[in-house]
């Protein structure tokens, strides 16, 4: 189906943020995934990495992005481009909405967990991969 109507747009919520999925392959015939992240004020994501490419666009607010361990603030006009396989970590101090467009399907894991307890909440395990259900 070519057209993805407002109202089959999905949903999801995580303790640091809400993803609305506008396109992805489990609505229509596509090997790409669009969605939106509305991130409130003093949240932080968990330190994760993807294994394909993503780019995120600031629609509005601001973001502090640990990036393979360099910082970068971003706000409202500005666009990551995150490469695979690159830890990340996303904070903010004021809230941020973002668009976010990639591959999928497209894993998250955490590149530095040893043990399952200091694993981040998207995946259990560093020897885990899970597809996030914005992404699927």
């Amino acid at each position: 189906m070519p057209v993805i109507r407002h109202a089959d747009a999905r949903r999801t919520e995580t303790p640091n943020a809400v993803m609305t999925t506008y396109a992805s392959p489990t609505q229509c015939s596509t090997a790409l995934a669009m969605w939106h992240v509305d991130m409130a004020a003093r949240k932080r994501g968990p330190l994760h990495a993807m294994d394909v490419e993503q780019i995120w666009t600031l629609l509005s607010g601001s973001a502090s992005v640990d990036l393979a361990g360099e910082t970068l603030s971003v706000s409202a006009g500005d666009t990551v481009v995150f490469p695979a396989d690159v830890a990340r970590q996303i904070s903010t101090a004021d809230g941020f909405t973002a668009v976010v467009a990639g591959l999928s399907p497209a894993h998250a894991y955490n590149p530095d967990a040893v043990t399952p307890e200091g694993a981040c909440a998207l995946a259990p395990k560093d020897d885990e991969r899970m597809l996030p259900s914005w992404i699927a």
